[in-house]
């Protein structure tokens, strides 16, 4: 499965699986996700609601249908594993309609936050082919004319494996064959795989991912607030701190409060640290020492790990794993606990 789009990061070793992809929803990740795969050889075909959407993709050469019911029993005949690329609102339908229509394909999702997808998926009783999947990649433009090719090239892809089982029972080694070919989708698109149980996913991206658009939006509205003066001499500081506040506002909305109690935890630790700031600042006998020393190493530890500039080299740990081999599951705690990067062999 090794293509030019995805040489450089791919770890695993893989019998070559061209099973096709089904892609539901066309928006900057699902659209992106549709280009990359076709340009790497992989039969993928998709969905999206808008007729509009539908259009433009079929214009750009994609296999594309507004049919949702005929989309999915195409995937169920030809075993495609399903990319659920909807907002989160929409998934309690669109799961409906798999379950319907597509009762065996295995499927995973792109949404920002883990563990309320993982319980609507156990709620509707389809865990046992569902593998969790958060790519973290993306832009502030959304939508179709958003979409690009290389989006996840050198990003991090987060695997779920919450609904792993020692897999000696028959029926479990669909889940297992789910888990390995979203290793493989994300590989073959050149991201670098992370394993995580959803909660410790939602905990984490709340600090790095949903906080950061929280702070981005206050920051634009203090800068705007200085009128004409300041935002004529703003640079790279406050256009680099303020560009996802360039985002859908209905987007930054539904991951933040679909990950409230994980985004309050960072929240209220950042507002601490801004109250001290702000003590510091006001009393001439006292210093921003501390936090900004604080902050400088807290930087200096992330470009350690993820290089200065955005394609650096990373320097995560390296972990490989053979899925369903004793002691497997052992290693994905540990990868996680590290933040490691797997390759499956």
């Amino acid at each position: 499965m090794s293509h030019e789009i995805s040489s450089d990061y791919r770890l695993s070793t893989l019998p070559e699986d061209r099973r096709p992809l089904c892609i539901l929803g066309l928006g900057l990740i699902g659209g992106s996700l549709m280009r990359d795969a076709q340009a790497a050889g992989w039969p993928v075909f998709g969905w999206n609601r808008s007729e509009k959407t539908v259009t433009r993709a079929r214009r750009d050469g994609y296999d594309v249908s507004a049919d949702l019911e005929a989309t999915l029993r195409r995937a169920e005949e030809a075993d495609a594993l399903l990319v659920l690329g909807v907002p989160m609102p929409a998934l309690s339908f669109l799961l409906d309609a798999i379950s319907q229509h597509a009762p065996t394909c295995g499927f995973t999702d792109v949404t920002s936050v883990k563990q309320e997808v993982h319980d609507l998926v156990e709620a509707k009783g389809m865990s046992d082919r569902f593998v969790g999947g958060h790519p973290m990649a993306g832009t502030a433009n959304s939508g179709w004319q958003a979409t690009m090719h290389g989006l996840f090239r050198g990003a991090v892809w987060v695997v779920t494996y919450d609904n792993a089982r020692e897999l000696a029972a028959a029926e479990d080694k669909r889940w297992l064959d789910t888990w390995v070919r979203v290793v493989g989708l994300a590989e073959e698109v050149g991201a670098s795989v992370i394993p995580a149980i959803a909660r410790r996913h939602d905990s984490a991206v709340g600090r790095v991912s949903h906080l950061p658009h929280i702070l981005a939006e206050a920051l634009a509205v203090a800068g705007d607030s200085g009128g004409p003066l300041a935002l004529s001499l703003a640079a790279s500081s406050f256009r680099d701190g303020t560009r996802v506040a360039g985002t859908d506002p209905d987007l930054v909305r539904a991951m933040v409060e679909n990950n409230r109690p994980a985004v309050l935890e960072a929240l209220d630790q950042t507002i601490e640290l801004l109250q001290g700031a702000r003590e510091d600042i006001a009393h001439p006998d006292r210093s921003l020492k501390t936090l900004a020393e604080d902050g400088h190493a807290a930087r200096g530890r992330f470009e350690a790990r993820a290089g200065r500039n955005k394609g650096d080299a990373s320097n995560r740990p390296i972990i490989r794993v053979r899925p369903g081999a004793p002691g497997w599951l052992d290693q994905l705690r540990s990868a996680e606990s590290m933040g490691a990067q797997i390759g499956i062999f």
